[in-house]
């Protein structure tokens, strides 16, 4: 097991050190959020009941694009000055070093977006069950869109007009994550069962575990070629 946890924790470290040192990228992500949800109720009016009925998408689609803002720079830096290369050609495995760098991402990205998201679910006049099922349904889908964009940009890794590429390949895939996230947060507004949304959400992201950093691997093992 070892053999696994070890150079995962490593990778993960690294790329935690290194956003440490860049505390910029994490405040823009968390600024840009911040500001998307914000804005978007100004184009709909005051209207309460309208705000907690848009509240779930709005809140789900500000969290898809804060995610997405930093994506390209989860391989670029490491491309650019040889590191890439040098995991690809360790005895370590690859794909465990991939993996680390996704996780560290997601916690970089995904989870301050997820503590945000009660506070700024707060302004919509959302109840405390429905902030929790918020909470719970992107804690669950945040590491999906992390792992699926990592396939996104390891395909443009290198890529003139990558950022734009990406979004176009990766935007789609998106889609089975907002409406599953979103629709829970939806149904528990309705007073319907959640455990549908919540059900298909665990299994996106289990799968997107399994599959996402082999494929990712696969993909910068082309781009490095």
């Amino acid at each position: 097991m070892s053999a696994f946890f070890v150079p995962f924790k490593q990778s993960v470290q690294r790329d935690l050190l290194l956003a440490a040192r860049h505390k910029t990228e994490l405040i823009t992500a968390l600024f840009f959020f911040v500001i998307v949800v914000n804005l978007l109720p100004l184009g709909v009016g005051p209207d309460p009941e309208l705000l907690r009925k848009i509240a779930p998408g709005i809140l789900w689609i500000g969290a898809l694009l804060a995610t997405l803002l930093g994506m390209q720079r989860m391989f670029a830096p490491d491309h650019a000055d040889g590191t890439l290369e040098q995991m690809a050609l360790s005895p370590q495995s690859f794909t465990v070093l991939v993996a680390g760098k996704i996780t560290a991402h997601w916690l970089v990205a995904g989870v301050p977006v997820v503590l945000m998201a009660p506070l700024l679910g707060l302004q919509f006049d959302l109840s405390a069950r429905s902030l929790w099922v918020l909470t719970l349904s992107l804690l669950l889908g945040t590491p999906v869109l992390s792992l699926i964009g990592s396939v996104g940009a390891a395909l443009t890794l290198g890529v003139r007009g990558g950022g734009v590429l990406l979004s176009l390949l990766i935007l789609p895939l998106y889609i089975p994550a907002l409406i599953f996230g979103a629709g829970a947060v939806e149904a528990d507004l309705a007073g319907l069962s959640i455990e549908g949304h919540m059900s298909l959400l665990a299994a996106l992201a289990v799968l997107s575990a399994f599959f996402g950093p082999w494929v990712t691997t696969f993909a910068l093992r082309i781009a490095l070629e």
